[in-house]
């Protein structure tokens, strides 16, 4: 149900002149959710470049806030800028991506607008006037929704609640405003970026995940070659990245991505709380884990017995097989 006539502001995060994918699922959910009313978007960069792709993913209006030095987050500098901007909206909702800079900026808004924060929410809903939003609560292992009485209700959504539409034809209005000065704290001296995959967790669709079951490092190595068969990204539990088996930019579950891909390979997770909240949206979980009675076999659409060292180079072998006979 939409509540009709509400604003819903979204912080919007862009990159090489786009609104990131997650900003433009929430940019699909507010303007579900907002029904006729409007949909705004607060956007920090170094230009207007991402303006018109905010408007065709669903955005009435935006907020521009021109900033030197590129469109990376920086706290100090987009604070004033969110507070100012969502007091001259008055919306009755703002929502952030649940990323680092969102999950950084949210709480802080939220203080200095006097309301209250809703983090890492996997839904929200709408009725009689308030948003609900539910969220994972006790490391995973319960969910709960909740309301928030002060207005505006501030909010960090996961990826895979709102849906991505984009209409090349729409049309908004951008509305310009004066950077003010802010003295920071702290500077950027330098940028290095991670080599990764071509294609991110988040945008993976199908992505072959270990965990602490997989004993150590070279179990990765592993499902690097099943990956290679699948065309599919490697992730990865909590553990295995707090042990150094492997990249922290690997990690899905509460703390870490959250991944909606069409096929979630789950090999040496037993399923806890923490890591479900992070893939439990996969269109299909296939588990390999050794302890028949473990968690992942309740949220897994397929489940395999085994130990992983003897099926899944057979399972990668298989497979590579069955693309082989269909090129010959």
């Amino acid at each position: 149900m939409a509540i009709p006539k509400t604003s819903i502001l979204v912080v919007a995060e862009a990159h090489d002149g786009a609104g990131s994918a997650l900003t433009r699922e929430l940019l699909g959910l507010a303007r579900d959710l907002a029904g006729s009313g409007e949909v705004a978007a607060l956007l920090i960069a170094s230009g207007a470049q991402a303006c018109p792709d905010l408007i065709a993913h669903g955005a009435d209006r935006v907020y521009l806030c021109e900033q030197e030095g590129g469109d990376e987050y920086e706290g100090e500098r987009w604070l004033p800028q969110a507070q100012r901007v969502a007091r001259e909206a008055a919306p009755l909702a703002i929502f952030a991506g649940h990323t680092p800079a969102g999950a950084d900026l949210a709480p802080r808004l939220a203080f200095r607008l006097d309301s209250a924060v809703a983090t890492g929410c996997f839904g929200v809903t709408a009725g009689d006037g308030k948003f609900l939003f539910t969220r994972a609560c006790y490391g995973g292992n319960l969910r709960e929704t909740i309301s928030i009485e002060s207005a505006p209700a501030v909010a960090t959504i996961r990826a895979g609640v709102g849906i991505a539409r984009v209409d090349p034809a729409r049309r908004g209005e951008i509305v310009r405003n004066a950077v003010e000065g802010v003295t920071s704290r702290t500077r950027v001296v330098a940028r290095e970026r991670e080599l990764s995959a071509a294609t991110s967790l988040e945008d993976a669709r199908v992505i072959v995940a270990g965990g602490r079951g997989l004993e150590g490092p070279d179990g990765f190595r592993v499902l690097e070659e099943l990956a290679q068969v699948l065309g599919a990204v490697v992730g990865s539990s909590r553990v295995p990245c707090d042990l150094g088996w492997c990249p922290h930019s690997w990690q899905i579950g509460l703390t870490g991505k959250t991944v909606t891909p069409e096929l979630y390979f789950a090999v040496g997770i037993s399923g806890a709380g923490h890591h479900m909240a992070g893939c439990g949206n996969a269109k299909t979980i296939v588990a390999i884990y050794t302890d028949p009675q473990a968690a992942i076999f309740r949220e897994a659409r397929f489940g395999v017995v085994a130990d992983y060292r003897k099926l899944v180079p057979a399972l990668a072998q298989a497979i590579s097989k069955l693309d082989e006979g269909k090129t010959t």
